[in-house]
């Protein structure tokens, strides 16, 4: 009898999109950093994604379980730093976050680089977020509204294309055709 699995791709997406839109709705200003955002970093963001990580570990998958698994872990870390900001710990200042984002912004670059055999929609996810990553650092740099404004837009549609993606896997395989596409790169 053959185990069958499920596609693990669409909750991590998903989980990653919703939090990166409703963070990116903040850091556009149109509404300030909560409660709601981080807990959808911890839960969401952060243990959905580490779960569909694990799953795709266990398909296999190596680029998923260490997309997956790192930005869950990257949810969970980003929500930890904000908390602790506000405990009485020693402040991340001198350039800490800066140096974070960069770090963050250098492992996706790497990781798009790896989308370049996948499909159009994991190219723009990963293009998209490598830019937001670097923008945040550049935000944090120069401490313009401005370009905080900017970074806020265009994690929205960065988050907004890794939903995109999600819908399309799970109405793709539900649907047995291609509903939504999602632009295979041609072997």
């Amino acid at each position: 009898m053959e185990e069958k699995l499920s596609n693990p791709a669409p909750l991590g997406l998903m989980g990653f999109g919703m939090t990166t839109v409703l963070l990116n709705l903040a850091n556009a200003g149109l509404f300030p950093l909560g409660t709601m955002i981080l807990a959808m970093g911890i839960f969401y963001g952060g243990l959905a994604q580490v779960i569909a990580g694990v799953m795709e570990f266990r398909k296999g998958n190596t680029f998923g379980s260490v997309a997956f698994t790192s930005y869950g872990l990257f949810w969970l870390s980003l929500v930890g730093l904000i908390v602790m900001g506000k405990m009485n710990l020693p402040e991340n200042t001198g350039g800490a976050m800066i140096a974070y984002f960069i770090a963050w912004g250098f492992f996706t670059f790497f990781m798009f680089i790896g989308t370049l055999k996948l499909n159009r929609g994991l190219q723009f996810i990963f293009g998209s977020l490598t830019l937001l990553f670097w923008l945040l650092a550049i935000r944090d740099i120069t401490g313009s509204a401005v370009v905080g404004k900017i970074t806020g837009i265009e994690g929205i549609i960065c988050g907004l294309s890794a939903v995109y993606l999600s819908v399309a896997e799970i109405l793709n395989e539900v649907y047995g055709r291609t509903v939504l596409p999602i632009c295979p790169v041609k072997k």
